[in-house]
């Protein structure tokens, strides 16, 4: 209640500066600020950031909290679980309050957690304040999708969101690389303090650049109102229909995220800097995927794009299939045709998110949280499940699980495909 009462009182000073800054004129047409490009991939890089960076340091942090190798690695699955389960809340939150005090709220609460891993004492409150990181970092990575939604038509938010997602793709890539040098020179904390600096950054730029883009916020708050937004939602089968798409499409790539560092490891024997340079071949195909979308998919339309990026991740599934049937298992023929799951995911998820947010505009926040909390959630699932499989039962070192679960997950994405085609058929007719 208290949080609640606080937005409150945070809603009514922006909607006292929207009507301030409705009053501003040039000629008769009331002058509305935008946030800048920049400022959308930095609240949304934040997050992801703060998955990556750390990872050289795991390690590390087993001795120095005098811990296990399980109970560190909550300190990431506890981070995504956070993440999932707080995207339900901040995007119906800023359908009330307004997308700027939620997404500064969270930045800030990023900046406290960042704080607060710095000085945690053992690895109890090491977890607790990643979960709070993850709170607080998770508003930029839903609300960046949801202000795009405020500020563009559909087919041209697929691009910016496009743009976007490039845009926040270079952080992750370059963070692990990072973080170890980090490593090198303060020890486990080093990545945290990069974590704090750039929250704080980011928090710094929010305030004086992130003007509000949410004009129109539903007139229900509190618990009732959140539930009462997803109730509508939930009707909507289109939103349904792209939030799987995504849901999918995206689980392609999380199904190899669990199989791919153990096969490498124990099948083919690499090393963990070899293998960071491989895992840059989905990188660049995502980069490459998001550029497409920027530049076309105004142009081309979101249901074209999200069509042939449902198609590239099956070329992936086919090669790595054969390449085990034909029994020739190589760092080339594992990591390169995962540069076509890279390019599909850009191609179609923006063009996804886009339909998604774009199905109840009025609950934009609401669609962007919940679509999200679906990637991350079923995601986190078959990474968790083709891991278990390849590491701990009957078929250890064996890519067919992991190659069986990338297949369910095409098959499934085109299921979902096929309801958006006839779903948006129907609205035409």
């Amino acid at each position: 209640m208290v949080v609640f009462r606080g937005l409150e009182r945070l809603k009514r000073k922006q909607m006292s500066a929207d009507f301030t800054g409705e009053l501003a004129y040039s000629g008769k047409v009331p002058v509305k600020r935008t946030p800048s490009l920049g400022v959308l991939i930095a609240i949304s890089t934040v997050s992801p950031v703060a998955i990556n960076i750390y990872l050289p340091s795991l390690a590390g942090m087993v001795t120095a909290f005098d811990t296990t190798a399980a109970q560190i690695q909550l300190t990431m699955s506890l981070f995504l679980v956070a993440v999932a389960v707080a995207q339900l809340i901040v995007g119906p939150l800023s359908d009330r309050y307004g997308r700027r005090p939620v997404v500064i709220a969270g930045m800030a609460l990023f900046v406290a957690g960042s704080a607060l891993c710095l000085m945690a004492p053992d690895v109890e409150t090491l977890i607790f304040a990643r979960m709070v990181q993850a709170v607080g970092g998770c508003t930029g990575l839903v609300l960046g999708r949801a202000i795009v939604r405020d500020l563009y038509e559909r087919d041209r938010a697929a691009g910016m969101i496009g743009y976007v997602t490039m845009g926040m793709t270079v952080g992750p890539m370059a963070a692990p690389a990072l973080g170890g040098l980090l490593d090198s020179e303060f020890g486990w904390r080093g990545g945290f303090y990069m974590m704090l600096v750039m929250g704080g950054a980011v928090l710094m730029a929010a305030i004086v650049n992130l003007h509000e883009t949410n004009h129109q916020r539903s007139a229900t708050g509190g618990l009732g109102g959140l539930l009462r937004n997803y109730r509508t939602l939930a009707k909507e089968k289109l939103f349904w229909a792209y939030a799987l798409t995504a849901m999918f499409t995206s689980s392609v790539y999380f199904s190899y995220l669990g199989g791919a560092p153990f096969i490498a490891a124990d099948v083919l024997g690499m090393g963990a800097a070899e293998m960071g340079l491989y895992f840059m071949f989905v990188a660049a195909g995502y980069i490459i995927g998001n550029g497409i979308s920027g530049r076309i998919t105004e142009r081309v339309g979101v249901v074209r794009m999200i069509l042939a990026g449902s198609l590239a991740p099956s070329l992936a599934v086919f090669f790595v299939g054969l390449a085990i049937y034909v029994d020739w298992l190589h760092p080339l023929t594992l990591f390169l045709p995962m540069f076509f799951v890279g390019l599909g995911n850009g191609i179609c998820l923006p063009s996804a998110i886009s339909g998604a947010v774009s199905a109840r505009p009025e609950l934009a926040g609401a669609a962007a949280g919940l679509s999200g909390s679906m990637q991350v959630g079923f995601g986190a699932l078959t990474s968790a499940l083709v891991a278990w499989a390849v590491s701990e039962t009957m078929w250890p070192g064996s890519v067919w699980p992991m190659v069986a679960v990338m297949l369910f997950c095409v098959l499934a994405t085109a299921a979902c495909v096929a309801a958006v085609l006839r779903l948006e058929n129907q609205a035409v007719a």
